[in-house]
């Protein structure tokens, strides 16, 4: 996401010449790139056009300086707008209420039921709620099977009604069904259209009525760009919806709509989806995207993906078997299961400060340690938990279950083996102190 939009910036600011004061004459060509980049982004025409106006507005007669770069001020500048175009802040989530009602709301193939699992697993998982599933779309056939699916996978309940065509009473009698059984808070997913229609959005008007939602949520695909900016509109002028879902954000999307949606329904943005996996969302932060836009990273967000996935007292252990050199090729397989649970590896590089630039190019493959797990999986329990038995023969075994050659298994042993004494070398250095560990 926004990788072309990145480019287009970082060369615009290069367009940036001269020492000592922004002056129109020096800023002109790089505002009318960064206008151009905007648009090319599928960003609203108002929208970019009052952007660079106020980039504008703020840089001329700056003074720069000695030690920084015109460039450098205007990355500052636009760095600043961008954020304020996205909300400025983050904006929570409204969980009042017993139970809290949720209402989602989109067009059909937005990803509302995949959100709703989503959501459910985030709040149970990282609020301590005890989340109920309305599954009310009764015109998609498969809609309610998919909620059920993913409330499985999830461990999170679903309420159907089977035959049932009424969604305003399916909602109402998940209302009920939370109170009875202590939950304290519903999900409700409703219907989508290919487009926005008059029935849709009396039925959803008719949800809204009846159930009274504490927060509706407009989930839409950021691949429509544009589209998705004027359906956010229509939306927002029937229901006066709380906040914006944007799903895909993985996938061939230039970024218009996450950069125009909030100017134009004046709602903020308060999720980010980005795959298919429970664990893929994110909640959006306008000051760490915009980092991201620039090429400056999201070093916040990498670390608090680390914090979810590691405690203290596994840090500890790990500590204590590297100091005795007692690390294994178990304690390895789980440390690889613990970066795949942080997400996606090229998602989760572009959050370094200039890693994600360089992999632009870069295919990485998502299924890179499935040869890893198959040759670890391949060793007998005695061989993963004692290394040094890895003889010849073994490895040619090892190669041969695994389906690898004997120099990728010869490969993985020696990477283990250094990784191994380089954690070693951190753990017993400066008179043994302990290892850093990421503290909820």
């Amino acid at each position: 996401m926004f990788e072309n939009l990145s480019e287009r910036l970082e060369r615009s600011f290069k367009l940036l010449k001269g020492e000592g004061r922004i002056t129109e004459i020096n800023v002109a060509e790089t505002l009318k790139d960064i206008r151009r980049a905007l648009l090319d982004a599928d960003v609203n025409y108002k929208v970019a056009k009052k952007f660079t106006d106020t980039v504008k507005e703020k840089a001329l007669g700056q003074n720069v300086l000695a030690s920084v770069k015109p460039g450098q001020l205007m990355v500052k500048i636009v760095h600043d707008e961008l954020t304020a175009l996205m909300g400025g802040a983050t904006v929570d989530i409204n969980l009042k209420g017993s139970p809290a009602v949720i209402l989602m709301a989109g067009l059909q193939g937005s990803g509302k039921t995949t959100f709703s699992g989503k959501l459910a697993n985030m709040l149970k998982s990282k609020k301590g709620k005890k989340p109920l599933l309305a599954a009310c779309d009764v015109y998609r056939p498969a809609a309610i099977e998919q909620l059920r699916i993913l409330g499985e996978q999830t461990g999170i309940p679903v309420y159907f009604e089977a035959g049932n065509t009424k969604p305003v009473e399916i909602a109402q009698h998940a209302i009920a069904e939370a109170k009875k059984t202590g939950k304290d808070l519903v999900i409700v997913d409703t219907a989508g259209r290919l487009a926005v229609d008059e029935q849709m959005m009396q039925e959803i008007a008719a949800i809204k009525k009846a159930v009274n939602p504490t927060e509706i949520l407009f989930v839409v695909d950021a691949m429509t760009g544009q589209d998705a900016v004027n359906t956010a509109k229509e939306f927002n002028d029937r229901l006066d919806f709380d906040g914006v879902v944007l799903t895909k954000l993985d996938g061939d999307t230039r970024g218009g709509a996450a950069l125009s949606i909030r100017t134009i329904v004046d709602k903020p943005i308060k999720f980010t989806g980005t795959g298919e996996k429970m664990d893929a969302l994110d909640v959006f932060h306008p000051e760490r995207m915009a980092d991201r836009i620039l090429g400056m990273g999201d070093i916040v967000s990498l670390v608090e993906r680390a914090q979810e996935q590691y405690d203290e007292e596994e840090a500890k252990r790990i500590q204590r078997r590297l100091a005795k050199n007692q690390f294994d090729f178990n304690d390895f397989m789980g440390q690889i299961q613990q970066i795949k649970k942080m997400g996606n590896l090229k998602d989760l590089a572009s959050m370094i400060p200039g890693v994600g630039k360089m992999m632009k190019n870069m295919d990485v493959d998502e299924n890179a340690f499935k040869s890893i797990e198959a040759i670890i999986y391949s060793m007998t329990p005695d061989e993963r938990g004692n290394p040094a038995l890895l003889n010849g023969s073994r490895r040619q075994r090892i190669a041969k279950g695994s389906g690898t050659t004997v120099q990728e298994v010869n490969k993985l042993i020696k990477q283990f083996d250094d990784t191994r004494k380089m954690m070693r070398m951190i753990t017993t250095s400066k008179g043994n102190k302990q290892m850093p560990v990421f503290r909820k």
